[in-house]
């Protein structure tokens, strides 16, 4: 359990680090069609990032917010397959997603990226300079943008 809070806390960091220092990156790829578990368990396998997708999990973990930067709120999911993401839903650009808790189901559209815990989810709202794919989070039917 050490191993995963710590690799997540590297990713997060990871994650931070790009998103403040503004570092290039390539455009977000949209993957559509075929099963969204398959698309993220290819992604993983391929260390593949930028990748533009849905999908939906069972949360198993809540973490606190990362409050350095845009704020995140942050909970880990695990998919159909097995496989855990972290998710960063960005509470400057959108609601907080309410009442959540483990067990609950979400779904979600957001871009990947790689990480060697299972990778990450973020992008979960609207962009408001209109260059990027929104994205979302559905909850016991509520949408956050």
């Amino acid at each position: 359990m050490k191993k995963l809070l710590a690799v997540v806390a590297i990713a997060i960091g990871a994650y931070a680090a790009v998103s403040y220092y503004g570092g290039s990156r390539p455009s977000a790829v949209v993957e559509s069609g075929g099963n969204a578990d398959e698309l993220l368990a290819s992604a993983f396998k391929q260390h593949k990032s930028n990748v533009v997708t849905e999908g939906q999990g069972i949360v198993v973990k809540l973490l606190s917010d990362d409050n350095d930067g845009s704020r995140h709120q942050r909970f880990i999911v695990r998919l159909r397959s097995g496989q855990t993401l972290l998710v960063a839903h960005n509470i400057d650009l959108s609601r907080r997603v309410e009442s959540l808790g483990v067990g609950d189901t979400v779904t979600f559209k957001g871009e990947y990226e790689w990480n060697p815990a299972g990778g990450v989810i973020h992008w979960t709202h609207a962009d408001p300079a209109g260059s990027h794919p929104s994205g979302w989070i559905q909850h016991d039917g509520t949408t956050y943008q």
